[in-house]
């Protein structure tokens, strides 16, 4: 079988193409290495036998060249995180959905018809609640309410709210433009399939952690901006209280899991697209990550700050039973372990140095 790994330089994709090749499957890859994630003048260090072409998922010559022969498309290729102002929507929109089409439009070209697409969590928004009346998904929350230190949701008459786990069929709410992007390429690669009669697996990944995380990008996500700070010496800053509940799982499992996905084949014979939470099973607040990687590598505690961003969540963690039991898949790496690892884990050369 021959994999084309798209973002398969990048951090979640080089650990893809190490599973691959573990597994005896033959890897390609497709990446662009993007400034804002990739050192400027380092070559992306691939394993021996794996094809690497240099170029840029929205040039379609490029992606009808780069799928010759290939089997199975493993979709990384995006620009990742929450952005650092609204002046990043159009990159986002461009990089991600754009992106996902023109793949999209060369596989059905050629004649490719099976696909793992990298999403995310984010798609769901706020996390899902039980209220006194039952279930509800909040509003976003306001930014008076932030700066007054109030970070918990609320329901419409003021009652506390307690979070649950989102399935895969629950209300999906992109709360930011990158969430918002990674929606869009859910949506245009079930049109894909509608229209193809091809198969993909959605993955909606929870919170990635592992070595060859980017580093100096206001784009990198918390565990890599924790794990930055301890390497510089400083304390983490962690946002808000702490009390931010998430499932950090170790980007082993995740990439197990997309080589599990690669052989999905529906669990009914008309059903072409399915979502997958893909997550450790268990939940933990970004406080205990701060201070575990601290104490991993006896650096400074962890400072919280009550600082905020405006389109962060503050609960979200999900149900990742059904990839457990229709994939086959289990993660192998617990938060102890896995944040234990990456504390000492080397991470890529900081972007575009």
């Amino acid at each position: 079988m021959l994999m084309l790994v798209t973002g398969g330089a990048g951090f979640i994709g080089s650990h893809i193409v190490d599973e691959a090749l573990r597994r005896g499957v033959v890897v390609r890859v497709l990446d662009s290495l993007r400034p804002d994630v990739h050192a400027a003048d380092a070559r992306p260090e691939l394993p021996d036998g794996v094809e690497l072409i240099v170029g840029d998922v929205r040039d379609a010559r490029t992606v009808r060249g780069a799928l010759t022969g290939v089997d199975v498309v493993c979709h990384q290729a995006a620009k990742v995180g929450l952005g650092v102002s609204l002046a990043d929507a159009a990159d986002y929109t461009d990089s991600n959905v754009t992106g996902t089409a023109v793949l999209l439009t060369a596989m059905a070209e050629v004649g490719v018809s099976r696909l793992v697409l990298a999403s995310s969590m984010v798609v769901y928004g706020e996390g899902r609640y039980e209220g006194p009346d039952g279930p509800i998904r909040p509003p976003a929350r306001a930014e008076a309410d932030l700066r007054a230190g109030r970070f918990e949701p609320l329901d419409a008459a003021g009652h506390a709210l307690r979070p649950v786990l989102v399935g895969e069929d629950d209300t999906l709410d992109p709360r930011n433009v990158y969430a918002a992007s990674k929606l869009a390429q859910e949506h245009l690669v079930a049109s894909w399939a509608r229209l193809t009669g091809g198969r993909a697996a959605l993955l909606r990944y929870h919170n990635v952690l592992g070595a060859r995380m980017p580093q100096g990008t206001p784009y990198a996500g918390v565990a890599s901006l924790f794990r930055s700070a301890l390497q510089r010496g400083e304390a983490p800053r962690v946002f808000e209280d702490g009390g931010q509940r998430r499932d950090f799982v170790d980007v082993r499992d995740v990439a197990s899991a997309n080589l599990a996905a690669s052989s999905w084949t529906g669990a009914v014979a008309d059903e072409t697209v399915r979502a997958f939470n893909i997550g450790s099973g268990v939940v933990h607040t970004i406080g205990e990550l701060a201070e575990g990687l601290s104490a991993a590598v006896r650096g400074p505690k962890p400072v919280v700050t009550g600082q905020y961003r405006l389109g962060d969540v503050r609960h979200i963690t999900a149900d990742s039973a059904r990839a457990r039991r229709e994939l086959g898949w289990v993660p192998a790496h617990d938060f102890d372990s896995a944040v234990s690892d990456f504390a000492r884990a080397p991470l890529r050369a900081p972007a575009g140095a």
